[in-house]
């Protein structure tokens, strides 16, 4: 027990604000909020009625559960972490080319059920393979828990103005706005995702030459 808190303690102490911030911002884009508001204006003109605390609370489970069980997970299939992120960094590409092209890759509304809060807003909109992907790329490059708990809490926080101000927020940006913004975090996502992708292949590109050496 007391190493158990030792740990903690120890991870607390490592919170850097800039590496932080840095992965506020990965999850940001990876979560797309931005993107994200013409579906949630769609499925407001449908008719449904959107609960923003229950989205935010529920995006905030899933994303904190991933965080802490999702290495595990990865280790009960055989796969280790930097596999595992060289793969989501191309995820994170993909995601990148469909903000920046149009492209639809990952979101499929589907068929709008009664409870839109959970489907498709928290799965697989805001707490999806592409935020699951980036949460273990980044711990993967050895970002701590805490910094990653940062980032999570403020972009659930970001998520539950988006969907308290969606209405007033569209008229203040525009079509134009929202479409010009959406692009700028594309070419971000794009960057970050090519740097996850060779940092964690030159990690395995070396564990592979000590073991056959």
């Amino acid at each position: 027990m007391e190493q158990f808190f030792s740990s903690i303690w120890s991870d607390i102490t490592s919170f850097n604000i800039r590496e932080a911030l840095s992965s506020t911002m990965l999850l940001f884009v990876s979560v797309d909020i931005i993107g994200a508001i013409p579906i949630v204006l769609s499925l407001k003109d449908k008719g449904n009625k959107i609960d923003g605390k229950k989205v935010s609370f529920w995006t905030l489970i899933m994303l904190l559960a991933f965080l802490f069980i999702g290495e595990s997970m990865l280790n009960f299939f055989g796969v280790d972490i930097n596999s595992f992120a060289v793969a989501g960094s191309i995820v994170l590409f993909v995601l990148a080319v469909e903000m920046l092209f149009g492209i639809q890759v990952f979101k499929d509304e589907g068929e709008v059920g009664a409870n839109t809060n959970i489907v498709p807003l928290v799965f697989p909109l805001f707490a999806g393979a592409a935020s699951f992907t980036a949460l273990l790329t980044m711990r993967s490059s050895g970002i701590p828990y805490i910094d990653l708990v940062f980032a999570i809490l403020v972009n659930v926080l970001a998520i539950f103005l988006m969907l308290k101000f969606v209405d007033p927020l569209e008229r203040l940006l525009g079509k134009g706005g929202i479409f010009i913004l959406r692009k700028f975090f594309g070419v971000v996502l794009l960057a970050l995702s090519i740097k996850f992708f060779l940092d964690n292949m030159l990690i395995i590109i070396d564990l592979f030459r000590i073991r056959h050496n």
